[in-house]
């Protein structure tokens, strides 16, 4: 095993990256239980493939998060951030308020009260959004520059495992004592979360000279405008400190329009092909216990596999090589779908079809988190990674709301070969973004 290879694996060890492994764990678990859970759980009540699709559209807030991320990236909680500091306090309380409605959440009956288990839903996400806003920037924080890869395949490790518990662990508690017995378990797991965050070190805020002049002068011209002294001109600077700052700091850098189409698109056949995976498994014939059980067995191994090996890889290969190599696997993992809807009623095929979506979507999400953790400036963590993973969450919601229409319109196959090209817009884009990036790199000074 080379150097770099030990390196990459030896990280996993280190305590902070142990405690981003608990944290990833803790972010997954709402997400299903908003979508492919979810799914399930309406697909039983007899709600229709369109409908099933539209509620997709719960998942918004991932995608609108940088909306009031500057509120938690800056805003203190009475008491609780003298106490914890700003991440942990924060934190503490948004698992908190989760666990509340995903009970609540759990103990509605779709068929009778579809727009509130819509409404509790659209809260859960929000929430669980909120969460993430949090744990990315706590994740950026704690880690230094050696440990995002790995941290960032950590992360995604605890993150699928979550998506494990949350949608195979969901499935068997609910085939045996029904769906609030779900939720609840699910609720209880976030405890797991809340430990790191009782316990764990709070990061220190770094800022550096060059951010902390510009906010400095910013606070300098506000207070000298006559109509805006005293406490109207510090509002107005903590609002540009806040707010402006982290946005403006990003669309300084080259290519920044380019960036943001790319992590628009690179998850996007993923998510489309996601939101209707346990349909296409109910219509296959699969029992509930058969889709939990293969995906507990096969999903488990490829998952662990393709988050830990994709984080040591992008210490081997570098964050964009791996972008683009993961990148291409994702996309070709879509086409065991497709082997799925030939097979029918065939265990195999969806063990199959369940490891390489769990081996290659580990891969690509641990390069992207190590990708986009990179393009933070530590002083606007919390906007700035929220920006850009609420990108991620564009694939998700709008365009896989429409997924179901399209699984209407052209069948399971062409459906599910469509899923396997939408990716390939992003992955054209990043080979322009490594040669402007190694423009960059060679620029003197």
């Amino acid at each position: 095993m080379s150097p770099s290879w030990r390196s990459g694996f030896a990280a996993y060890a280190d305590r902070r990256v142990v405690m981003v492994l608990l944290l990833g764990f803790s972010s997954g678990l709402p997400l299903l239980l908003t979508f492919s859970t979810l799914s399930a759980w309406l697909k039983g009540e007899g709600i229709s493939r369109t409908a099933i699709g539209i509620f997709a559209l719960v998942g918004t807030p991932y995608a609108l998060k940088f909306l009031w991320s500057p509120l938690i990236d800056r805003l203190p909680l009475p008491v609780l951030t003298g106490w914890l500091g700003r991440r942990r306090s924060w934190g503490l309380l948004i698992q908190t308020l989760l666990i509340v409605f995903i009970l609540a959440l759990g103990a509605t009956d779709p068929a009778r009260e579809i727009w509130l288990t819509a409404s509790l839903a659209v809260t859960v996400a929000f929430l669980s959004a909120s969460q993430d806003i949090v744990i990315d920037a706590y994740r950026v924080e704690i880690l230094d520059e050696m440990q995002q890869g790995p941290g960032a395949g950590a992360v995604q490790a605890g993150y699928r495992l979550a998506m494990l518990a949350a949608g195979a662990g969901a499935l068997l508690v609910a085939s045996q004592w029904g769906w609030f017995a779900a939720y609840a378990t699910m609720a209880a797991l976030l405890g797991i979360g809340m430990t790191v965050f009782l316990f764990g070190p709070e990061p220190e805020i770094k800022v550096s000279a060059a951010t902390a002049e510009r906010e400095r002068r910013a606070a300098e011209y506000l207070e000298a405008r006559p109509h805006l002294k005293g406490g109207p001109a510090k509002v107005a600077a903590w609002l540009y400190g806040a707010v402006v700052c982290p946005f403006a700091d990003f669309m300084a850098r080259p290519a920044w329009w380019a960036v943001l189409l790319f992590v628009i698109g690179y998850k996007m056949g993923e998510a489309m092909a996601g939101a209707m995976a346990n349909t296409l498994y109910i219509e296959m014939g699969f029992a509930l216990e058969e889709i939990a059980w293969v995906s507990k067995i096969f999903g488990f191994g490829a998952t662990v596999a393709g988050t830990v090996i994709g984080g040591a890889l992008v210490v081997r290969l570098g964050i964009m090589r791996a972008l683009l190599v993961f990148g291409i696997l994702q996309s070709l993992g879509n086409l065991f779908y497709v082997l799925q809807a030939l097979a029918g009623h065939n265990v195999w095929a969806l063990a199959l079809c369940v490891a390489a979506e769990n081996l290659t979507a580990g891969m690509a999400g641990s390069a992207l988190v190590a990708y986009i953790s990179g393009l933070c400036n530590l002083a606007y963590t919390a906007t700035q990674y929220a920006l850009l993973s609420s990108l991620t969450a564009v694939g998700r919601t709008l365009f896989a709301s429409a997924s179901g229409r399209l699984a209407d319109m052209f069948g399971w196959v062409d459906f599910f070969l469509l899923t396997t090209v939408v990716t390939l817009p992003a992955l054209l884009i990043l080979p322009w973004l490594m040669r402007q990036q190694g423009r960059v790199a060679s620029k003197p000074g």
